[in-house]
């Protein structure tokens, strides 16, 4: 998944070094197109829209090698990025496929963003997407290898990172039979209303020094406001957000990008050294922010400015409005701020979310976490041959399922920037490594430990599914 970085969206970023070219980025980037039914749900609206999806058959091991299925998730689908999975490929001798989420990037069912026409826009309808192309897709790799009997099926095995780990999770939970298993990395398997728990870790991967230096410079940031607002947004590039709250929310997001992405020592260093010399940390806070975080993380903005929010016309930046539909009606994750010793500021409260909810797409726009979460079960969800994984600085991982079990393994990769995503993507993981390198990571062999894990699941559940596949046949 690969797209322009909104923390609390979870989206990834879109930058990619410098040194690394396009072609070495992605394994394929060829669009291909399936026919999709709008609404799963009714039996009298036949309307379809295109969805874009990506093959990479290179691995591919014909006829009976199986299908790696990556979820795309909150953003534009570019491509099969050169991330873990390909090297997941190569062992495995597997084929390669990759579906653009439901109106994420050029997989917009109408041509107006309206908030009437987001009704289509849920995790349920995607997971239904994704069972249509399964079975789309292997009916016509029959077709292409020749094989007359419908029974025959390759083993699938599903992959996704973040919101869309957690669609890989609740795939096998509710589809078992169309796939052998998932991979779940940094899954926010669990909706929540409140995420206090999100800032209270973006403290804890700080540190005291680093996160006594945070609180510090949010102070001035929201006394520099109350002098001279536009002096202060004018530091961050910012000064088009008309909302105090909206650019505390900006500031907020810089922060978390440090610890999700694995680039604590980007963010500290310069904060910590500027709080012990007394030097300006306003300052040295916007100038990681312009570096870093916009220059070469993707950070936007006006991804924070609610008149882009409530712009209805579908456009490369659409992902920010439509994320924050799925955030305010059916998953939360609303990052507030901790009573006690928060990072971040006081004014992101529950009500400053609800309020952006309504700003955006007008009244009776409203989480129903609960609902949510008795569908899929939150991190207790009723399923097997998923596999968890979490970086231990990522503050996502409070949504994710922590707790290991025999058929729910669950893995933690500790180290000092093991952020989101960080056994597919690697350290750190913006900009993006190719194959997901792990030697950048502060302790290769936690990483790579826990990769060795996913790889015995994966080999395991694929001969298993082979094996009950003979014994139907």
């Amino acid at each position: 998944m690969s797209c322009s970085t909104l923390s609390n969206a979870l989206l990834h970023p879109s930058s990619v070094s410098h040194d690394v070219s396009r072609t070495r980025y992605y394994l394929t980037t060829n669009e291909l197109w399936f026919n999709q039914t709008l609404d799963h749900y009714s039996h009298y609206d036949h309307r379809k829209f295109r969805q874009r999806y990506y093959e990479f058959m290179d691995y591919f091991r014909a006829p009976d090698g199986p299908i790696f299925m990556i979820i795309c998730g909150e953003g534009p689908c570019s491509g099969i990025v050169n991330d873990y999975i390909n090297v997941l490929a190569k062992r495995f001798e597997a084929g390669v496929v990759s579906l653009e989420h439901r109106y994420y990037g050029k997989s917009s069912p109408f041509n107006s963003l309206a908030t009437e026409n987001l009704k289509y826009l849920s995790s349920k309808q995607a997971l239904l997407d994704l069972a249509a192309f399964r079975r789309y897709y292997q009916e016509s790799l029959n077709v292409k290898l020749n094989i007359s009997n419908g029974g025959n099926e390759n083993p699938w095995f599903f992959f996704g990172i973040s919101y869309s780990g957690a669609l890989s999770a609740w795939f096998r939970l509710k589809f078992p039979h169309l796939t052998c298993g998932s991979l779940a990395s940094s899954a926010v398997v669990r909706a929540v209303y409140e995420f206090s728990e999100f800032d209270k870790q973006i403290g804890e991967s700080a540190g005291q020094e680093c996160k006594a230096a945070l609180q510090e410079t949010n102070k001035h940031l929201e006394l520099g406001l109350k002098v001279d607002r536009k002096a202060v947004k004018s530091l961050f590039n910012a000064t088009e957000l008309d909302v105090d709250a909206d650019f505390l929310y900006l500031t907020a997001d810089a922060a978390v990008m440090a610890f999700q992405y694995g680039n604590p020592d980007k963010l500290c260093v310069p904060l910590v050294g500027a709080k012990k010399n007394g030097s300006d940390l306003v300052e040295t806070y916007s100038k990681y922010v312009r570096e870093y975080c916009m220059r070469l993380w993707g950070l936007r903005v006006r991804a924070y400015n609610r008149k882009h929010l409530r712009n209805t016309v579908v456009t490369a930046d659409s992902a920010y409005r439509l994320w924050w539909f799925q955030s305010c009606t059916e998953l939360g994750y609303f990052q507030v701020a901790p009573r006690n010793d928060s990072v971040r500021s006081q004014q992101i409260n529950t009500e400053f979310h609800l309020d952006l909810c309504k700003s955006i797409f007008g009244k009776g726009v409203y989480p129903k976490i609960d609902a949510t979460n008795f569908y899929y079960g939150g991190d207790r969800l009723n399923a097997t041959k998923i596999i968890f994984t979490n970086g231990s600085q990522d503050p996502w991982r409070h949504a994710s399922k922590q707790n290991s079990s025999h058929e729910l393994p669950s893995y933690m990769m500790k180290c000092h920037n093991c952020g989101h995503g960080t056994d597919i993507k690697g350290c750190p993981q913006s900009p993006m490594v190719i194959e997901g390198k792990s030697n950048s990571c502060s302790l290769v062999d936690d990483v790579n430990k826990v990769r060795q894990q996913m790889v015995q699941h994966i080999d395991l559940w694929l001969s298993e599914c082979r094996r009950s596949t003979r014994t139907s046949i």
